[in-house]
């Protein structure tokens, strides 16, 4: 029987499946209705030590559904991080942990380029038991300014500094979210990990302008006649974020191995899951597709992750963890190989068994009748 459970990084997880931050996991309520629907861990809505800077606008996000059907396939969003109090996470997070001792619940943080601040975020959320952090290096809108968010993880060299400040303190496991918005998301993967952080997730959102309203030549979504470049996700990214899983998959196999990796973006089925896992991924993150379907669309994503596990006689996720790393490849290599594939089955062509009469052929006679002979 096909078992779910796994442990990465040392938590212990009842299934893969995460609410990614955002505002699937944005006060306690909402993280509690998760772990009833059987989610396998929470990472709340990113939060600071001053939520007073953070203000939201309405309305924040817009979407892109298909010509024919009207399904939602890309969603935008200027969305900030959390705007409640730092004391009222704090709260909040000994809450959880008191009711949901068991479940695992992530901290997503956020600082500006400051070590005192990265020290005190991370020693304040310890004391409340949270049992991991998720570090945002890169939300592609907002607070940048401020080098927060994917200013500062667009930069390995920075990225490298404020992961170490983070794991002079942290006495937990810390996972890095990547921004995609760079041209090789293997540097700052290997940043955060040569700074010593425990594992990576990827990916966030990628920077965007979902359309113009034509009616108004206005952009959206659309702020009192403005607006702004956002965050792109929902099913039109997953093939970008399956690239990129890969990339940073075959970077943890060769270099950092025992490192984890959480892959996000575009995931609304437990068939979407599967192909994060095969590429590598230990969990998977899903926040866009809960905003569309609701927290109980985890239960028919886990039936079809162990629907897919049975069909292939898999018993736990490692067995299959990874599985199709092994067939990427260089084109030069792939040229090789098709060249190869050829002229095998060029060779096999001419000993093959004839059919009839008018098929011999005089210059591989002898061949065609070695093919016709037994023994």
């Amino acid at each position: 029987m096909p078992k779910l459970a796994s442990t990465v990084d040392g938590l212990l997880l009842p299934n893969p499946f995460v609410i990614a931050s955002g505002p699937p996991g944005t006060n306690a309520n909402v993280i509690g209705k998760a772990y009833d629907e059987g989610w396998g861990a929470v990472v709340c809505k990113t939060v600071s030590l001053e939520a007073e800077k953070v203000v939201n606008v309405q309305p924040r996000y817009a979407r892109l559904r298909s010509r024919e059907t009207g399904e939602i396939y890309g969603w935008e969003n200027i969305e900030l991080i959390s705007d409640r109090p730092f004391e009222t996470w704090l709260d909040e997070f000994k809450l959880i942990k008191d009711k949901y001792p068991d479940r695992v619940l992530i901290a997503s943080i956020m600082e500006e380029y400051n070590q005192n601040a990265w020290h005190e975020i991370v020693g304040r959320c310890q004391e409340t038991g949270v049992d991991a952090f998720e570090l945002n290096m890169s939300c592609p809108h907002g607070l940048t300014e401020r080098r927060m968010g994917s200013a500062m993880g667009e930069d390995p060299e920075l990225l490298e500094e404020v992961c170490g400040w983070v794991m002079q303190v942290a006495d937990r496991p810390v996972w890095v979210k990547m921004t995609p918005n760079v041209t090789r998301i293997e540097d700052p993967a290997r940043a955060s990990l040569r700074a010593g952080c425990q594992g990576i997730s990827a990916i966030n959102t990628i920077r965007s302008v979902v359309g113009v309203n034509l009616d108004t030549l206005r952009p959206e979504p659309s702020v009192e006649g403005y607006s702004t470049a956002g965050g792109y996700s929902s099913q039109a990214i997953m093939p970008i974020a399956l690239r990129m899983c890969m990339e940073i998959a075959t970077v943890l196999r060769d270099e950092f191995p025992g490192r984890s990796l959480s892959g996000v973006g575009g995931i609304e089925t437990g068939r979407d899951a599967t192909q994060f896992l095969l590429l590598g991924c230990d969990t998977v993150q899903v926040c866009t597709g809960v905003m569309k379907m609701g927290y109980r669309c985890v239960q028919t994503m886990k039936e079809q992750l162990l629907e897919f596990m049975e069909q292939h006689g898999f018993e736990t996720l490692d067995e299959f963890k990874g599985h199709s790393l092994q067939y990427f490849t260089t084109h030069s290599d792939l040229v090789r190989r098709q060249a190869e594939a050829r002229a095998a089955r060029q060779a096999e062509s001419h000993i093959r068994m004839i059919q009839a009469d008018a098929e011999w052929d005089g210059d591989s006679f002898v061949d065609q009748s070695d093919a016709l002979s037994r023994g």
